[in-house]
């Protein structure tokens, strides 16, 4: 179809006295993938073919180009390795090291990305959405707290719309002058709508904003900071606000499976915040779920999903606490993941800072 199409503009132009010189053109197209599995022409390669007199050739590579190819794909692919800081400066580290369920989905996710934000703490600023999430998380605390300082009554919409104006206010430096008004005009618009919605479903009976310390699970020390606490009787439902999009948070809600041998950090969490509290000796609650708040809607609708956590969940989640604690204790964090998006690995092939590179592993 491509061929003939061309072959009857070509004659179209010739007709009103266009002279064409001759020309040619070369498509190429790959007949093995990167493991050497033979791949079928496209259909548009096929057509190509039948509707012409063109011929294939099988190219030849230059060695040396093929060379640098294969060398910019293995690098592409490897994972970084880094030179860490002076061991005893670590050890001092870690000698007060207590871990949060944050850490260990670092951890998890890339041992370097740990390394750099949650162990030596390089700076970095708030992003635009953290600093949205933080301002919403701070509105609906606020509007906790003030309906149990208030007899158990809800304040007005436009009084939480207040406390968020407040809050964007206060983490104003993290935005664009376009940022900042763009997310102060989506809060006014989301905020209302959300409160309408669970305004008579809310249970009242809560503690917001709990931080948890001084937790040892097998003698490793473990903490955390709950957004919310609803109560029934002595049973426990967590509750933690999520703001971004519905969609791109159900995978981390999933426990281990195929493709997610570790399960995905939503389920870590909600699994890690019941080992705190059941660990937790001044209480006698019984957490029993984790329910996780989207703030943001989907067409018009609030999405809340809740992990009820079996013994089993416990129990793997326990195993990656041990592991994970005994592995940063012996300094493993210098090899990163080498996922195409992490931001680590990028930043140390990018600048050179690897030491050196090791293959990644297939996971076929």
């Amino acid at each position: 179809m491509l061929v003939h199409g061309i072959n009857h503009f070509k004659q179209s132009l010739e007709c009103q006295g266009w002279i064409f010189p001759c020309f040619r053109f070369y498509i190429s197209y790959p007949i093995k993938d990167e493991k050497g599995r033979a791949l079928e022409r496209s259909a548009f390669i096929g057509d190509i073919l039948v509707d012409s007199d063109v011929t294939e050739r099988k190219a030849q590579i230059d060695e040396a180009m093929l060379t640098e190819y294969l060398e910019l794909q293995y690098l592409a692919k490897a994972l970084p390795e880094i030179t860490l800081i002076d061991k005893k400066y670590i050890d001092r580290l870690l000698e007060n090291y207590s871990l949060s369920v944050t850490h260990l989905n670092n951890y998890l996710d890339c041992p370097i990305k740990f390394y750099y934000q949650n162990l030596i703490r390089v700076p970095a600023a708030k992003s635009e959405s953290m600093a949205f999430g933080s301002a919403i998380h701070t509105t609906l605390q606020a509007l906790f707290e003030k309906m149990r300082a208030n007899n158990n009554i809800f304040q007005s919409k436009e009084a939480m719309l207040d406390d968020y104006r407040g809050a964007m206010y206060r983490n104003r430096e993290s935005f664009t002058k376009e940022q900042y008004q763009r997310r102060i005009e989506y809060g006014e618009k989301i905020l209302p709508a959300y409160y309408d919605f669970y305004f008579n479903k809310w249970n009242k009976i809560v503690i917001v904003e709990r931080a948890i310390r001084n937790v040892e699970v097998d003698g490793i020390p473990l903490n955390g900071k709950l957004d919310k606490l609803e109560f029934n009787g002595k049973l426990v439902n967590v509750v933690d606000y999520k703001t971004g999009r519905y969609d791109n948070a159900r995978k981390k809600l999933k426990r281990p499976g195929e493709g997610e041998p570790n399960g995905g950090d939503y389920w870590r969490q909600a699994v890690f915040y019941k080992i705190l509290l059941d660990n937790q000796k001044s209480n006698e609650w019984q957490a029993v779920s984790t329910e996780f708040d989207f703030i943001e809607p989907v067409k018009d609708e609030y999405k809340k999903e809740k992990i009820d956590i079996t013994v089993e969940d416990i129990e793997i989640v326990t195993s990656q606490i041990h592991d994970t604690w005994e592995k940063i204790h012996n300094h493993e964090f210098s090899k990163g993941c080498g996922k195409e998006e992490c931001h680590w690995c990028n930043f140390i092939k990018d600048n050179e800072l690897h030491v050196a590179l090791h293959e990644a592993v297939d996971e076929e």
